[in-house]
């Protein structure tokens, strides 16, 4: 039963990345690849900030700022210079990885005995159950705010630019701004996941954002299929299927290690999960 109550704080650590993926590809339609770069980012900052002892309410802003800073450079690189934003997620994702080594000073960071938000905040005397409370609570207030945000004029404003951008330039909205704002949201939600994932796994390595994308994608295409399932139109629900779809995505790896899958075989398990998402998401789709 521990295990399973660890795969759910751990899916809903990474619910924050999966967040930001959905606000790049499903209100922006952009495949941003720089979430590997900008997860691993807001681990690594926080492992630093963490062994400084710096306090907690100065390491988060810290962090949603590095992951922003991450997301605008991409943004920039896309919008100004008119590269593709695939090409500009994986420029900036691979410039991160120095930028992450150069911050950290070595390739793994232990946290062991470092005070951190989980042992900081005693709700309940069992460590996995209060973990548990503390990030369920981190979590809704998140989803919260991004819910209330993409129902403001300015998220209206973001979500057409997804939908339709040259109508919205004929509005007089700066579609390109739009999507430096976007893009600088959805990674400051993916380095907060780091923030999260770093002081519940009590260290921080350059090479934990590799394939992360994976995981975040995953999660959205099982929100997208609950979605389908359910006949969810509700942008608050959307976002609510989401952090699910980050849950069973956690649970069904935490049983297929249960049931005896070499821990080797992890990452292929993970790519075959995500496949058949996908294809029974695009079945379902040209049969409706």
């Amino acid at each position: 039963m521990e295990a399973y109550i660890s795969a759910i704080i751990l899916g809903l650590c990474l619910s924050s990345m999966a967040l930001g993926i959905f606000m790049s590809m499903k209100i922006f339609n952009i495949p941003d690849i720089t979430t590997d770069g900008s997860y691993t980012l807001g681990a690594v900052v926080s492992a630093v900030m963490l062994t400084q002892h710096i306090p907690i309410y100065i390491i988060i802003p810290t962090v949603i700022l590095c992951g922003a800073m991450a997301g605008i450079c991409t943004a920039i690189i896309h919008t100004r210079f008119k590269i593709d934003a695939l090409l500009a997620g994986i420029l900036v994702m691979t410039a991160l990885y120095s930028i992450n080594l150069t911050i950290m000073g070595r390739s793994n960071l232990p946290l062991i005995d470092t005070k951190n938000i989980f042992s900081s905040l005693h709700i309940l005397s069992n460590s996995n159950y209060n973990s548990l409370i503390i990030v369920t609570i981190i979590i809704a207030v998140i989803t919260t705010i991004i819910a209330y945000l993409l129902k403001t004029d300015f998220g209206i404003a973001m979500r057409a630019t997804g939908n339709n951008s040259a109508m919205v330039r004929a509005l007089g909205v700066s579609d390109n701004k739009m999507k430096i704002f976007g893009l600088a949201i959805s990674n400051a939600l993916t380095a907060f996941a780091g923030f999260l994932i770093t002081q519940n796994q009590f260290y921080a390595d350059i090479n934990m954002g590799i394939g992360i994308v994976i995981t975040g994608l995953g999660s959205v295409l099982i929100a997208d299929a609950l979605k389908s399932v359910f006949k969810v139109t509700s942008l608050s629900k959307q976002l609510l299927l989401v952090i699910a779809g980050s849950i069973i995505f956690q649970l069904v790896l935490a049983v297929t290690l249960a049931i005896g899958v070499n821990p080797n075989l992890l990452k292929l398990t993970t790519a075959l999960f995500v496949l058949v998402i996908v294809v029974v998401t695009k079945i379902k789709s040209s049969k409706s």
